[in-house]
């Protein structure tokens, strides 16, 4: 019934807005109509008003972006006969429509965000058996040790709980492959896998060939195994000890339920907040999917798998084959195949899993590349639209999260169309200064409005702008490419963990120059043609200004693949673990506050002796021993007084493979700390202070990009600090206040 009212609610919404558009009023009743909506959202968002004052705010905006659609269509396309300037304009016209229909549909799917409550908490018996699969490829030892490790150290009955590692990189074919040097690695790396499985107390697996990419694989653990749950693990997402008391629970309450999907979260910056010097500040890319998107999609029964961070049912993936491997985004295309034969989905908005990303532009595009192809795939050879078994309600979800990919066309007409007007004259939009301000301004601000409203705490302004336009110059060739060959593109694995050892320039980077000189020199010609053109100067005003919006992203975009060096250090994490530091005549209480698998950050309960020193030798434990791990401390090296905080002790680990389970201990065992950095980073940011910051960066970029290209002496860009003490203040500040400096030096 809520749903019907909904559904029924939009509807009348979007029949008042056509008709109240259509009445023949003029420019200053369009102007007041305007304002006034304005104003009530601007009181509904200063006040964070939600309920069914969010159904209103949604409501009225849709009454501006409808009267603005119903102008564009009727009064502002040039006239047909005029090809020259018609061709262009229609395509103009048709992005312009593209992202009122996806604007329109992600309302939808907004509308009515859900939150769950906890997972019910069974006893051991009533637990189901699981099967967790942590899928590899080329993934370094060390990583696939701190996942495995921490997997296995989930909180749960241990004779219904199996973990196997699946490699993908010691297949039978691979190591009997002709090629002496392919073959000689894959034997290399089974043998190493297996000495860490048996080190860790877990099961190893291959397969016969690498058929299917990473499906192929899921599959080959699926009918190897027979555990009522299945959880996915990517190779470098460690899970916390609670993962599966927060998750498993929630099948026993709905027979029907196939997946229960988490958030994935990320303790290292992504290429543009790496190299903007954003991370730990601004919320990150994947924060308004996670935190708000997949929310929204849960209340329409249409939350999706992630690839990773999930658990799924067996029964049902045994029912469509497994996981499905006709797209390279098999998680995605699982989902839809399991939705549209009645199976359920669940979505919990609670980060219980830290891993990778790609530190590199070049990683970066790769990995959004199969994102983008496989989600335009599943359009091509699975539309969702007509999906026989889905409800309306998910087609419109399915739908939006495949065709959002498109935004890299979008993104092209949008940079290419003043350029048209500017450089070559088409009147590609017929329209007069008081049309432009009536309906485009009025337009624009209340599309800035809807976006604060939903994703404010998520996603600063102008970074999706920024986003979508460093991935949309090498993702547009990877959409042409799939739509005339939608079988054709190919699972290619994520390099992660690599690191730079100076500055340097992105081996992408060379598009991003010649745009923005194109745009540069467009600016020029528009600035003479005002001066020269007095009759068109109204609108070269103001197409001037869109091609100078573009123009600043394309200075920020310059920031972006200046790639700044860095050291590859794994997951490290803000952590709260209780621990004692032995040494030869001492022992030493205190926090472990964070944490990574090579060392980490140490505050003492009490003073540390005067005696200890910097290097000096001594073993780790955590307070709380455990009969499940293979051992209960692990050697370490005293470090020195942190330069940020005194009180701070570093510590360097000095591990073994089956020192490991300690680590994971020391990281996973409560992921509190992680959550609370989570936290602070979703705060807003007010558009004029992100217009400043955002110009500030169009300002320094091109130069540092400049000064690396030509010297590699980067300008004075912000410089991000790879280990940030803002995860270290978060778990300082839950420490009780009593916590004193030590006596390291």
């Amino acid at each position: 019934m809520r749903r019907f009212l909904m559904i029924s609610f939009w509807i009348m919404t979007a029949i008042f807005a056509l008709i109240l558009t259509a009445q023949p009023v003029g420019h200053v009743s369009r102007i007041n109509l305007s304002i006034i909506v304005i104003v009530v959202l601007g009181v509904i968002s200063f006040f964070k008003l939600d309920g069914i004052w969010r159904h209103i705010f949604l409501a009225l905006a849709s009454v501006i972006v409808i009267q603005y659609a119903y102008w564009r269509t009727t009064s502002t396309l040039p006239p047909i006969d005029d090809l020259y300037s018609f061709a262009p304009g229609f395509i103009l016209y048709l992005a312009e429509m593209f992202c009122v229909v996806m604007l329109g549909i992600s309302l939808f799917v907004l509308a009515d965000p859900i939150t769950r409550a906890p997972a019910p908490r069974l006893s051991d018996e009533d637990y189901p058996t699981v099967d967790v699969f942590v899928p590899t490829y080329n993934e370094d030892r060390e990583i696939l040790a701190l996942t495995l490790s921490a997997a296995k150290a989930m909180i749960y009955p241990k004779n219904k709980l199996n973990i196997y590692l699946l490699d993908d990189g010691g297949t039978d074919a691979k190591r009997n492959s002709q090629n002496p040097d392919v073959a000689s690695a894959a034997v290399n790396r089974a043998a190493i896998l297996k000495d860490l499985c048996a080190e860790l107390g877990v099961t190893y697996r291959t397969r016969a060939e690498n058929t299917h990419a990473k499906a192929g694989n899921l599959n080959s653990g699926l009918w190897g195994t027979n555990g009522e749950v299945v959880v996915v693990f990517d190779a470098d997402h460690a899970p916390e000890s609670h993962f599966l008391q927060e998750t498993v629970g929630y099948f026993a309450e709905d027979e029907r339920l196939f997946l229960v999907q988490t958030p994935h979260f990320f303790s290292n910056p992504d290429p543009i907040e790496r190299n903007l010097g954003t991370f730990g500040r601004m919320p990150s890319e994947n924060e308004m999917f996670y935190g708000k998107i997949q929310k929204g999609l849960d209340r329409w029964n249409a939350s999706f798998f992630c690839g990773s961070a999930a658990v799924l049912r067996r029964a049902a993936l045994e029912e469509v084959g497994g996981f499905s491997g006709i797209t390279i985004t098999e998680d995605c295309e699982t989902a839809l195949e399991l939705h549209a034969r009645g199976w359920n989905s669940l979505y919990v908005d609670k980060p219980m899993i830290a891993g990778l990303q790609p530190e590199t532009f070049s990683s970066f595009i790769g990995q959004r590349s199969r994102w983008c192809q496989g989600m335009v795939q599943i359009l091509l050879l699975k539309n969702p639209l007509f999906k026989r078994g889905l409800s309306l309600p998910q087609k419109l979800c399915y739908l939006s999260s495949s065709m959002f990919w498109f935004f890299p066309l979008v993104r092209s007409v949008f940079l290419v169309a003043p350029l048209l007007f500017i450089l070559l004259n088409m009147k590609i939009f017929v329209a007069s200064t008081e049309d432009f301000v009536a309906y485009t301004i009025m337009y624009l601000i209340v599309g800035e409005m809807v976006r604060s409203y939903l994703f404010g705490s998520v996603r600063w302004p102008w970074i999706s702008e920024l986003y979508e336009y460093v991935q949309s110059v090498y993702l547009l060739r990877a959409i042409i490419s799939v739509i005339m060959q939608p079988r054709r593109p190919t699972f290619n694995v994520t390099a992660k963990g690599e690191a730079m050892a100076q500055d340097r320039m992105s081996d992408l980077a060379l598009p991003f120059f010649v745009i923005f000189g194109v745009l540069a020199a467009t600016l020029g010609v528009a600035a003479y043609r005002y001066n020269t053109s007095p009759e068109i100067s109204g609108l070269l005003l103001i197409v001037g200004a869109w091609n100078l919006m573009n123009f600043i992203i394309a200075g920020c975009a310059l920031g972006v693949v200046t790639e700044r060096r860095q050291q590859a250090s794994g997951v490290e994490l803000p952590v709260r673990s209780n621990v004692e530091l032995s040494f030869a005549d001492f022992t030493v209480s205190g926090t472990m506050v964070q944490a990574s698998p090579h060392g980490g950050h140490f505050v003492p309960a009490k003073p540390m002796p005067l005696s200890l020193r910097k290097g000096d030798y001594g073993r780790l434990s955590p307070t709380a021993p455990s009969a499940d791990r293979i051992v209960n401390s692990m050697p370490i090296v005293l470090g020195a007084h942190n330069a940020a905080d005194p009180s701070v002790v570093e510590i360097t680990f000095d591990a073994e493979i089956f020192h490991y389970p300690v680590i994971a201990e020391l990281m996973f065992h409560d992921m509190s700390a992680v959550r609370a950095i989570r936290a602070k980073r979703q705060t807003s940011r007010s558009f004029i202070l992100a217009t400043i910051g955002f110009i500030r960066w169009s300002l320094i970029c091109p130069f540092a990009a400049l000064g690396v290209a030509l010297s590699g002496r980067p300008a004075d860009l912000p410089v991000p600090s790879r280990k940030s003490t803002a995860n270290v203040d978060v778990a300082l500040a839950t420490l009780s206040a009593s916590a004193t400096k030590g006596g390291v030096q």
